[in-house]
């Protein structure tokens, strides 16, 4: 099964980070996905540019509106993802906890939802 494992950070945590050290997390965390990647378990990742270069786009009543930035107020940002197979949910958090940004925000780890079966689902 996959999961999505949506890396969020305090921006504040990180910035407090010397340089050196939050290189040498990155690197750690590149060789892990390196061998998560060899093992088969890591299927696609990516690191995502600062929520402030966000837009939301929404509409509501058949108006369109585009936002700078974020949409919720919150400490945490969503930096990044990595999608994965794991055999369980519990394969997945164990995965999720050897990456060190659960020390500088938190990873939440969602099933991915099949999407050929919704396919079938809605005649698509």
């Amino acid at each position: 099964m996959q999961y999505l494992l949506l890396v969020y950070t305090d921006p504040a945590l990180l910035e407090e980070l010397p340089a050196d050290e939050y290189d040498r997390l990155m690197r750690g965390c590149l060789t892990h996905a390196d061998e998560l990647r060899e093992q088969g378990k890591l299927l696609g990742s990516q690191q995502l540019e600062p929520a402030a270069t966000a837009k939301a786009v929404r509409v509501r009543n058949g108006r369109a509106t585009v936002l700078d930035g974020p949409f919720a107020e919150t400490k945490e940002m969503l930096a990044g993802f990595n999608l994965i197979e794991a055999d369980s949910q519990e394969e997945a958090v164990r995965i999720a906890h050897e990456f060190p940004w659960t020390r500088y925000g938190c990873i939440e780890v969602r099933p991915v939802h099949d999407m050929d079966a919704e396919r079938r689902r809605v005649g698509a």
